[in-house]
């Protein structure tokens, strides 16, 4: 954890490290039937609005904005902080009212809702070094099935990493230098970790999802975007393999009712022998339960990882096309991200971050090894889940795997019945 000087200082230091002039920001055709005013030059006031970040990280935001107004003498940037709970609707009210901020924090599945109302602007089209300067995957995720163009600055990110329990491994006759690195393998290992333990732990503790799926090259949408399809053999012969395992014992029993705690905790209480988290997760681990962390070692994501992502977009029709784009890269920024993360469990974006010994070397810890992994999977994540799989999606999917799994439905039977009912929901 880094001082608040010490990243104030960073913010400040990137004025001289990153000119924003000549970045070629603005409307390329020179018109402005992309929002209010076209012009390219970086003046006036624009508001910047952030998403719960206040007041842990006020001095952080306050520093890169203090630099940015720095950088343009002139411009005046007010800083707009909603609260964690009802951020989505709030943003759609505002949106509605006419009151979109210039500069918004939206993930890709709040930013959706407002690309298919035309209100967000193609940054990409506005920006033509975007795709240079950050990540694929972070600037994939805010392309949309049916749009064309890019809706958002991928501000931080953050991906899953495979931990494991080297202890029990080790118990119960596995080597915790060469973990399980496909299914195959993980069934394999749960199942000598279920006899030799004779059933008191479990290596496998969760049911499979939309990004098993994904995973197994089930593709689960339309390339319009408008109906789900991963009603598939590929995705019925997974949870048919699933099926078999928790027939087994393989899986906790609980797995598939509403009292299951969730792999993370089966893991930290010692339950279970592996779970998935995020990069940063030994750091947290520590605090919950302090002996269990030195014991854990970590692996890839097996598959392809999956990417979870914030951003930054620019409202349409900003009155100021120009300073909103080019605060949205201030804050976007290898420097200004690179700061952030000394102070929270986040990972930046910007391709330049890729030789940033912080996040590319580790310090010898299985925290520091941890976080290497995941910022290194970050190149080749995706986002798995598509945004339009919202929470009662998703509840519908669980709820039919569930009865998939524990017999009451054929593979092929449950997910027909998920993917019509999701596509149902995606109508209303």
């Amino acid at each position: 954890m880094r001082t608040s000087s010490h990243w104030i200082r960073l913010a400040v230091a990137a004025v001289a490290a990153v000119t924003l002039a000549g970045c070629g920001l603005g409307d390329p055709s020179g018109s402005d039937d992309a929002g209010g005013g076209g012009g390219t030059e970086v003046k006036g006031k624009v508001s910047l609005q952030t998403w719960a970040l206040k007041p842990k990280f006020t001095a952080y935001v306050e520093g890169v904005i203090d630099a940015f107004e720095k950088q343009h003498p002139g411009v005046e940037v007010e800083w707009l902080d909603q609260p964690g709970d009802g951020y989505s609707e709030k943003v759609l009210s505002q949106a509605a009212g006419g009151t979109l901020p210039d500069v918004v924090n939206l993930p890709p599945d709040f930013a959706l809702p407002l690309v298919k109302q035309n209100m967000l602007l193609d940054v990409a089209g506005a920006d033509p070094k975007l795709g240079a300067d950050y990540v694929e995957g972070g600037t994939a995720a805010y392309t949309f099935a049916g749009h064309q163009g890019t809706y958002g600055y991928p501000w931080y990110l953050n991906t899953d990493v495979n931990y494991w329990n080297s202890t029990l491994l080790t118990r119960y006759g596995l080597d915790p230098k060469k973990p399980p690195a496909s299914l195959d393998e993980l069934i394999a290992a749960a199942r000598t970790v279920k006899e030799k333990s004779k059933g008191s732990v479990y290596l496998m503790s969760r049911k499979p999802g939309l990004m098993d799926f994904a995973n197994a090259g089930v593709k689960l949408m339309s390339e319009d975007g408008k109906s789900f399809t991963f009603n598939t053999p590929e995705a019925a012969a997974l949870l048919d393999t699933y099926r078999a395992a928790f027939k087994e014992g393989l899986l906790p029993k609980d797995v598939l009712t509403e009292t299951y705690a969730g792999n993370t905790k089966l893991f930290s209480s010692g339950t279970a022998a592996w779970t998935t988290a995020g990069g940063n997760y030994i750091t947290s681990l520590a605090t919950d339960n302090p002996s269990l962390a030195p014991q854990v070692v970590s692996s890839p994501a097996m598959g392809t990882p999956p990417l979870y992502v914030q951003g930054l977009s620019v409202s349409k029709a900003t009155k100021n096309r120009a300073t909103a784009l080019a605060l949205a890269r201030w804050v976007t920024n290898a420097e200004n991200q690179a700061a952030f993360a000394h102070l929270t469990s986040i990972f930046p974006s910007t391709k330049a971050s890729a030789s940033d010994p912080f996040f590319s070397k580790s310090d010898g810890t299985n925290a520091g090894d941890a976080k290497v992994t995941a910022f290194g999977s970050l190149a080749k994540a995706t986002m798995l889940e598509p945004v339009q799989a919202n929470d009662a999606i998703k509840t519908v999917v669980n709820q039919q795997i569930a009865l998939a799994l524990n017999g009451q439905a054929g593979s092929k039977e449950a997910l027909d019945t998920a993917v019509e009912r999701a596509n149902q929901l995606l109508k209303d």
